[in-house]
């Protein structure tokens, strides 16, 4: 299994309209093949050390069976259509892919 952690820096007062483009293009990753898990997260403010709260950071958590089902999953029609959407509204992004230890 293949899980990602994509943290996606939006611009201030764009996060409601991100999140509104990124879950619409949700059904369609979670019917690619090999796709177990597709979902944003936000920061909760929680007070609690060492957090560094960044409410304007959308975090992607994902699951999927192989490096090669991921790989595909970037290529896909509807993710360069989002990433069209959503360029404007995107300060920076990073990644980490990880595995099962």
């Amino acid at each position: 299994m293949v899980h990602v952690l994509a943290s996606i820096r939006v611009k201030p007062a764009c996060r409601e309209a991100f999140l509104a483009i990124f879950k619409a293009n949700v059904p369609a990753v979670r019917a690619e093949v090999g796709c177990h898990g597709y979902q944003p997260v936000v920061d909760l403010e929680s007070g609690l050390p060492p957090q560094i709260f960044e409410p304007n950071t959308v975090v992607i958590i994902e699951q999927w069976t192989s490096l090669d089902a991921l790989r595909n999953h970037l290529a896909a029609p509807h993710m360069k259509a989002y990433k069209e959407k959503t360029k404007d509204m995107v300060d920076g992004v990073s990644l980490k892919v990880l595995q099962d230890a």
